[in-house]
């Protein structure tokens, strides 16, 4: 826990624990947070990076505004696995279909656009539409847990995501969109050091 306020702070906490033997090849549950505000132009968002040693993957969840009028979720998700370089293991088919919500999350501009809804390893919970159906700073809340479909990795993780959507002539639009997320997964010790938590001026939601 990291204070970034001026003013002093009480932690309440408590932890449950087993006194047990632990195997020395135990994975060990991770969780970490990136943000990008705003997505640089034709850059990806980094879900996790620098993850080495044997584990698996077992969820996302991300908070989205997109900067741009339209359709914004065209982009894969990328999974490289164990020495991938360029190509990915597994690479998705568009934001919507990872979140599985496919077309757009819509169900038709007469019946109120988006639509959010939950299941228990994939949803889209929270819409803030400000503006309207596919206006500027639309507000997205989404979840994947890969709790029946763990992404298991030998050696290495990397995991990114792309923020696309749709430009005059069919062409791709490289969004720069404000994207915050959390990875969570189990891997064999040691951990790689976390990026530095950026201050709170650069988190606050505005």
């Amino acid at each position: 826990m990291e204070n970034l306020s001026h003013e002093a702070m009480t932690l309440y906490y408590q932890i449950n624990y087993t006194l047990t033997d632990v195997p020395d090849d135990a994975a060990y549950f991770h969780a970490q947070f990136r943000r990008n505000n705003p997505l640089p132009y034709k850059s990806v968002h980094t879900i996790l990076d620098g993850v080495k040693g044997q584990g698996h993957y077992v969820g996302t969840y991300m908070a989205w505004q997109v900067n741009n009028t339209g359709w914004w979720g065209e982009g894969e998700i990328k999974f490289f696995l164990d020495g991938d370089r360029e190509f990915p293991t597994i690479c998705g088919t568009g934001t919507e279909d990872y979140f599985c919500g496919s077309y757009n999350f819509d169900v038709g501009k007469d019946n109120g656009g988006y639509r959010e809804f939950t299941t228990p390893y994939a949803g889209l919970p929270q819409v803030i539409r400000p503006d309207g159906l596919y206006q500027s700073q639309t507000r997205f809340g989404l979840y994947r847990f890969h709790i029946m479909d763990p992404v298991r990795f030998e050696q290495d993780l990397k995991v990114t995501i792309q923020a696309l959507g749709w430009r005059s002539g069919g062409r791709y639009l490289p969004n720069q969109d404000d994207i915050s997320s959390v990875a969570f997964w189990y891997q064999t010790l040691p951990t790689a050091k976390f990026p530095q938590l950026l201050d709170k001026d650069y988190l606050e939601v505005i």
